[in-house]
């Protein structure tokens, strides 16, 4: 009776462990915002094209660099169809990748933007019950392209927010503010308690918005000052006394009470353009930027106002990455330099411990699972990476096409979207019914 009894209570802790692990990928570089899975059965070797350890592979209509998001037993795309001009939001079932419903969010003339950029970028985010969307509703007309070296047109728009069930109904959907960027449009919304907050930085009147997430009424609307295109998405983090949500773009660092708008301290600069997202450590942010010139950063997150010359611990020119976000696996920063280097770099004290060729192109952000940092380079070829003192791959994994999306973690599976097709990779882990 008293092995019984052993084995029953081994069965449950096995069990509320294996429920603990598995997450569900809720929007943006997933449940923390910072690319970190604390799953420790995340695949490390596949093959799309032989389809070693992929559980499926669909076809994804349209077009799109926005990544999947996962909530338990759904997935959830969005996805421009070029030749009807519609930009959709797709729910597949995770178990086998069927598509449950697809619903088209806006459908207008679609707007210029870089050639390394898409028509449906912006990844959305969920709190189990409702999906949020955001996208750009151009107007029609063309204007010369503001804050550009060569003389070229734009067309200007509105960013469209809009909430969705998990049926596909709509909720609402509301028009927060305008927007005009020569690279096109790209923000992932951020939920916060009852606020969505959607970064607004582009080339005129920019603008961080929050909105009720409940009926998408404006709550506050906090204007940028350099009015310079970024699509950096913010990270919040309860640290030094109060919740900070801290964010790049507009030629500087920033951080703002999330339930407010109102910023608690600056760095200027160090650039004019940002595209990745910072991440935390418990102890300082980290920053990688960006354009014209390139920087990593450690900042220290106790100041107030401007903290440009006391609250940068550590600062470095030497990896010039602009799009994809780094991500952290214990002491260690991995930064991927767009165009096809790995750098990591001590977080003590800002030392680059090594710099080395690993991809063709970088577009995707990076991810950490398994005490290992995925690369994922364009040619859809990812990278595990061990921390050490020089870069040491441990795998190398080909998807078979091209993937500018950054992967999510879920459940013990790996999704990769491609260019063409969305990947399962692995099994779901068996979690018992609650």
């Amino acid at each position: 009776m008293p092995d019984r009894t052993h084995c029953l209570l081994f069965c449950v802790l096995v069990t509320v462990g294996s429920q603990a692990v598995a997450e569900n990928w809720p929007g943006w570089r997933g449940p923390r915002g910072d690319g970190t899975s604390l799953e420790t059965n995340v695949p490390t070797s596949w093959n799309g094209e032989t389809g070693e350890n992929i559980s499926w592979k669909v076809a994804v209509p349209g077009g799109g660099h926005a990544s999947p998001v996962i909530w338990q037993n759904r997935i959830f795309l969005v996805s421009c169809l070029e030749e009807e001009e519609k930009r959709v939001l797709i729910c597949l079932d995770r178990a086998t990748g069927k598509t449950l419903w697809q619903t088209t969010v806006v459908e207008s003339i679609l707007e210029t933007k870089h050639r390394l950029n898409s028509h449906a970028s912006g990844t959305p985010a969920t709190d189990g019950k409702t999906i949020y969307v955001t996208f750009l509703v151009a107007d029609g007309h063309e204007v010369p392209a503001p804050n550009v070296g060569n003389a070229r047109p734009v067309t200007p728009g509105e960013m469209v927010v809009a909430a969705y069930d998990f049926d596909g109904n709509r909720l609402w959907e509301v028009k927060p503010g305008e927007f005009t960027s020569v690279h096109g449009f790209c923000s992932a919304p951020v939920i916060h308690r009852s606020l969505l907050i959607v970064n607004g930085d582009h080339d005129g009147t920019s603008y961080v918005v929050a909105l009720n997430r409940f009926t998408g009424k404006t709550v506050w609307k906090t204007f940028r000052e350099h009015k310079t295109r970024s699509y950096c998405t913010p990270i919040i983090r309860d640290v030094a006394g109060k919740t900070q949500m801290v964010m790049t773009g507009s030629k500087r660092i920033v951080s703002y009470d999330p339930q407010t708008g109102k910023q608690h301290w600056l760095v200027e600069g160090p650039t004019e353009q940002f595209v990745s997202s910072m991440v935390f450590d418990g102890r300082k942010f980290y920053m990688t930027a960006g354009f014209p010139t390139y920087h990593v950063m450690g900042i220290e997150p106790d100041g107030s106002g401007d903290v440009t010359d006391t609250h940068v611990a550590w600062h470095s020119t030497q990896a010039k990455c602009y799009v994809p976000s780094p991500v952290l696996v214990g002491k260690h920063l991995f930064v991927a330099d767009d165009r096809g280097t790995a750098n990591c770099f001590n977080t003590e004290d800002g030392e680059r411990l090594w710099q080395d060729r690993l991809g063709n192109h970088f577009s995707a952000s990076l991810i950490a699972a398994n005490g290992l940092a995925y690369f994922t380079a364009d040619d859809g070829t990812t990278s595990l990476v061990r921390p050490g003192p020089k870069m040491d791959v441990v795998q190398e994994n080909s998807l078979g096409e091209f993937t500018f999306a950054s992967p999510a973690i879920s459940n013990g599976q790996l999704f990769i979207r491609g260019e063409k097709h969305l990947f399962a990779i692995g099994q779901a882990a068996k979690v018992a019914a609650n």
